[in-house]
């Protein structure tokens, strides 16, 4: 008789932690995928994307910060660095990378102000100094920014020559702004993906080691529910088929975050016939910048000029 308990008392543990394993999965797991400002994710994530703690204001070029509110009430901060000419060539929207902020911004604003183009740096929700909780991959950020094309042409009277240059994840969020809202005239992508559903695979796979569709797919269901958006409709590939305007998708042949052959999918998509396709040679997800180097931000800027009516030439620029 005195055997069976330690018997009991392992089936009870077992019972237990498999009862506690399903309602981690069940209720905190998904937040992994999307909530931003999770106190466990701040500690552990680590800031992989480059960062400045100096603010746009040391860039010695004018600009203001400029706060406005979401479609569903959240605020957003961004930052509106004006051109250095007496007359905007255009304007570029920046968007970071996931976990990222507009800070990352800050040299390439003053890069572009002195190529005589505006540039606004977007925090966008839960990210930098922005509210929310949770990123939808674009489901709701694309609305955020046709939110702020708004503010700009209603503030700042600019509602010419607008285009897009989104990084990572959030390029993503710029395809289907593109896709959503006309009065983005071009964009430019780098390193994004082409279905929320299927990165998540990937990105699980990547960090985990372990290929368990069923179960991620559960993961991107619930996350989708607590962050209160559809992931059927975090699908950059549909919104590629309503792209007339130019683009440039740009990614490295060494990502092992986000495969290539994802860009090449939506870039086949993209309705355009204005659309060009940068490979990176040996850049992975995190360096394009650093490895395209000066010879990339020339064509980068070559495309932005071709569509604003530019014909200056690029005097050149090395991110460091």
């Amino acid at each position: 008789m005195k055997k069976k308990k330690p018997q009991k008392l392992i089936k009870r543990v077992l019972i237990v932690l498999i009862i506690s394993g399903l309602l981690f999965l069940h209720f905190y797991a998904p937040r992994f995928i999307t909530e931003i400002k999770n106190p466990l994710i701040e500690i552990i994530k680590g800031d992989y994307l480059l960062t400045t703690s100096s603010g746009f204001e040391n860039n010695h070029v004018k600009g203001k910060y400029i706060t406005f509110k979401s479609f569903d009430n959240i605020e957003l901060s961004s930052y509106l660095t004006y051109s250095s000419r007496d007359t905007a060539l255009g304007t570029i929207i920046l968007l970071h990378g996931i976990r990222s902020n507009k800070e990352r911004f800050i040299e390439l604003s003053a890069m572009l102000s002195k190529q005589g183009f505006n540039s606004v740096a977007l925090d966008l929700r839960a990210h930098g100094s922005s509210s929310g909780t949770h990123c939808t991959f674009g489901v709701k950020e694309k609305k955020d920014i046709s939110e702020l094309l708004n503010v700009l042409e209603k503030q700042e009277n600019i509602d010419e020559n607008i285009g897009i240059w989104g990084q990572s994840l959030i390029g993503a969020v710029g395809l289907q702004a593109i896709g959503r809202d006309k009065r983005i005239k071009f964009g430019i992508i780098e390193s994004t993906f082409s279905d929320f559903k299927t990165i998540t695979n990937d990105y699980f796979n990547y960090h985990v080691g372990i290929y368990i569709k069923p179960l991620t797919n559960y993961l991107v269901y619930r996350a989708g529910k607590i962050a209160g958006f559809n992931p059927e409709d975090a699908k950059p590939l549909k919104y590629c088929e309503n792209i007339e305007q130019p683009i440039l998708i740009i990614h490295g042949n060494k990502d092992k975050r986000i495969n290539i052959k994802y860009a090449k999918d939506n870039f086949a998509k993209i309705a355009s016939k204005k659309k060009e396709f940068i490979e990176i040679e040996n850049a992975n997800h995190l360096n394009v910048w650093e490895i395209g180097g000066d010879e990339y931000f020339g064509r980068i800027m070559k495309f932005i000029k071709e569509n604003t009516g530019d014909n200056t030439s690029f005097a050149g620029y090395s991110f460091k």
